[in-house]
């Protein structure tokens, strides 16, 4: 007896903050569609439950890293990952997501057929090796774009020399006890940043080395406004005031920093020198020979980094390292720095949608070759919508915009007797990376993602502002996309690779 084979409208993979809020928008906005969200760890929470590392914390504030339809109700608007958790694990509750959550299935592979109109997916259970496959009408990518296996550690001359442990913040052992103990945290990225005062207090000293300093930026751990605006107008309203005011604060120093990039460099000097030491070498440790937002800044809730330097119990030291040694390391200018534990917060590897092997019509998807539409979908393939938030504002209001514009496509798709959608772009079109940002882990992938136009709607937008206009009003349909239904077979995506 052959069993028949599942299907499901929306297949959803990942059950972290993007994948949680598609779960949301669909139930809300399309209840009678059937739904799974396929998650290959054993927990919801995405990178908030695979962090384990001393002080994980957001870098953006919550009321706009939180959802636009649930209120953040914390005082702490910069918060601790326990907390996001159990905010994103309370929205899949509230909005009965929990019992389509499928956990320990990874999805391997998909292939869409135009002919049938549906995707085909490949499926392995982590827990067990089991293999099964099922049919999904749309796949909705919301994995991110790092690898949740593996870090980033570029290689170190004499590692093995090293007589203490070595730990990548993505795989913090429980066990590690750094109490009383020389801790060195090669890095100055957020999670650099975040280590060091959560360690401080207990290490014996901790010594953030870097190759090249990071903008370095206060910011208070509690909004006192929202906090205001919550009593005034109660916790909704107040939480949308909030919501509003700091994405407008925002987008306001993010513009300042590119049309001004020499006052921004001189403010956050000035914030810099007024919380370290006197005398502290600012210019040294704290002065990228980049501008601001050419990276993304580094948020320390309270100064909590410069506090910790005050009192001794941090240091800065910027050069590049030449080895390893037995008892630390050594730069290449001769100078020692003595760890018993090194912590090598050295970023992220990029793995695109989950390393899923893609096949259209038996034809292997090459994402460098694809072009992004409305920064959801990939030029030539059906049916399918990605998750990629902002780089220069909290995450989720990109995956916000880009859930309601997704109801809005599967709509039309309904109400005009549809069944694929697929974007084509102009083989002649000017393309660049798809993201303008200078992090190294960004960087070393380039050539590995898809690509973005000049403008509108391949332009891979990083402002809320244009973005809502164009995902929340402007209209669903443009000459970009192209339908097909399961009698209209003649109608076949144009491949761009």
């Amino acid at each position: 007896m052959t069993t028949a084979l599942e299907h499901v409208d929306v297949l959803i993979v990942g059950a972290g903050i993007s994948g949680i809020g598609a779960g949301r928008y669909l139930r809300t906005e399309h209840p009678s569609k059937s739904l799974v969200i396929l998650e290959a760890r054993a927990a919801s929470g995405g990178t908030w439950d695979l962090f384990r590392y001393p002080g994980i914390r957001s870098d953006s504030d919550l009321h706009t890293f939180g959802y636009e339809f649930k209120p953040w109700r914390d005082k702490e608007s910069i918060a601790s990952a326990d907390r996001i958790l159990a905010y994103l694990r309370e929205t899949a509750t509230e909005n009965g997501l929990d019992g389509h959550i499928r956990y320990h299935h990874k999805v391997l592979a998909a292939a869409w057929s135009t002919e049938d109109a549906r995707w085909l997916v490949d499926v392995e259970r982590t827990d067990t090796g089991e293999r099964s496959r099922l049919s999904a009408g749309w796949i909705f990518s919301a994995g991110g774009y790092y690898r949740y296996d593996e870090g980033f550690t570029p290689h170190f001359e004499g590692r093995d020399r090293f007589a203490g442990r070595i730990v990548h913040p993505q795989h913090w052992p429980e066990d590690l006890d750094y109490a009383g103990k020389r801790v060195v945290v090669i890095g100055s990225g957020a999670t650099a940043v975040t280590l060091v005062p959560a360690m401080a207090d207990t290490a014996g000293h901790v010594t953030m080395l870097q190759r090249t300093p990071s903008y370095i930026v206060p910011v208070p751990k509690e909004d006192k406004v929202a906090s205001l605006l919550t009593r005034v107008f109660g916790a909704e309203r107040g939480y949308a005031l909030t919501r509003r005011k700091n994405i407008a604060q925002s987008r306001a120093i993010w513009r300042f920093c590119q049309r001004f990039p020499g006052a921004a460099r001189k403010i956050i000097r000035s914030l810099n020198v007024k919380l370290l030491p006197e005398g502290f070498p600012v210019d040294e440790h704290f002065n990228p020979p980049y501008d601001p937002w050419d990276q993304r800044l580094c948020a320390v809730p309270d100064g909590d980094l410069f506090r910790a330097i005050r009192k001794g119990k941090a240091s800065v030291v910027t050069g590049r390292i030449e080895t390893f040694t037995e008892t630390g390391i050594r730069l290449e200018n001769g100078a020692e720095v003595e760890a018993d534990i090194i912590v090598t917060a050295t970023g992220l590897n990029i793995e695109l949608f989950g390393g899923i092997d893609l096949t259209v019509d038996e034809r292997p998807v090459s994402f460098p070759d694809t072009v992004v539409y409305r920064g959801m979908m990939l030029s030539g393939v059906p049916n399918f919508a990605i998750a990629i938030g902002y780089t220069n504002s909290s995450w989720t209001l990109k995956i916000g915009l880009l859930c309601e514009y997704f109801c809005r496509l599967l709509r039309h798709l309904d109400d005009h007797g549809h069944h694929a959608v697929w974007a084509v772009a102009d083989p002649d079109l000017p393309t660049r990376p798809l993201l303008d940002f200078g992090a190294g882990y960004v960087q070393r992938s380039l050539t590995l993602l898809p690509k973005q136009g000049p403008a509108a709607p391949w332009l891979m937008a990083m402002d809320y502002h244009e973005d809502r206009e164009q995902m929340r009003h402007g209209a669903v349909v443009d000459g970009h996309l192209h339908f097909s239904s399961r009698t209209s077979r003649s109608v076949v995506p144009q491949w761009t690779w």
